[in-house]
């Protein structure tokens, strides 16, 4: 288009009204036809679980509704599926953005872009209460050759395989609820997600697992949690952020996500998502 206006004015000709036609992606085409945006999220409490109906629920979910409905957009369509199937329906377009604690890493970043972080978490070792193995570091897992289980697609997998822990040692499972049974069953003797969905599903157990201390976990291990957009639509992200950035911390996002346990200390702080691609 500059070329063209370079041959114009070369002709000594007036350029009125010549710009460059405005893009935007598949998102915005969608709101601006009155289609509804597709809310994709997994059942990972406490990030993001669906209620009756589907109802989207969990501190991940809050902070998105929040953000869109300040946007003013309310026609949001809730669609549960497996966390593996949450990427690639993002990308086939089955999906519009995806929830959860879906943290942001650089594989990740290569094939979606993600909004800025919402959360800081950290992964913790699930384990049978008192620990009976005595798992509270990775290297424990490879001095044990202990067998350790963690959701398909998990940031976790990366960070043993990195600290040494063999890819024999490692299963995975589609989720929380999978990795509380393998615990429980004996087939693993530590299970990999975040402290969050631990403390809950520790509190749901009936005293069965607990959480190992996070304090001893490495600094690979802190994350932190974005939602999830497709590539072409980089121009609803970024008024998504903008929004988000207003939102974050006001008493009405803390009130709305301390049902599923979000405080002050799961503020994402002043990292950015650039930043955390970066680096993890």
């Amino acid at each position: 288009m500059e070329r063209v206006i370079k041959i114009f004015l070369s002709m000594g000709l007036v350029v009125v009204g010549l710009t460059a036609p405005a893009y935007t992606g598949e998102l915005a085409d969608r709101v601006a036809s009155g289609k509804t945006i597709r809310l994709g999220f997994a059942s990972e409490p406490p990030q993001a679980y669906p209620g009756e109906g589907n109802k989207p629920l969990g501190y991940v979910n809050a902070i998105a509704e929040g953000v869109l409905r300040s946007m003013g957009y309310t026609n949001i369509e809730p669609v549960v599926t497996d966390w593996g199937g949450l990427i690639p329906g993002l990308q086939a377009g089955r999906l519009d953005l995806i929830t959860g604690g879906m943290y942001i890493n650089k594989k990740r970043c290569d094939n979606i872009t993600f909004s800025e972080p919402v959360s800081k978490e950290t992964d913790v070792f699930m384990v049978k209460s008192g620990n009976p193995e005595q798992i509270t570091t990775y290297k424990d897992l490879v001095t044990k050759s202990a067998t350790m289980v963690t959701g398909a697609g998990y940031a976790g997998i990366e960070i043993a395989k990195k600290l040494g822990v063999p890819a024999s040692q490692i299963m995975e499972v589609p989720g929380g609820t999978e990795i509380l049974a393998a615990v429980i069953a004996g087939r693993a003797a530590a299970g990999v997600t975040s402290y969050t969905v631990v403390q809950d599903i520790a509190k749901k157990s009936g005293g069965k697992v607990e959480a190992t201390n996070p304090a001893l976990m490495p600094e690979e291990s802190s994350a932190w949690i974005g939602i999830g957009f497709r590539n072409s639509d980089k121009d609803f992200v970024a008024k998504f952020n903008t929004e988000l950035k207003r939102y974050l911390g006001t008493p009405e996002m803390m009130k709305a996500a301390a049902e599923d346990g979000y405080d002050e200390k799961a503020l994402p702080g002043d990292t950015t998502t650039e930043w955390v691609c970066a680096h993890r």
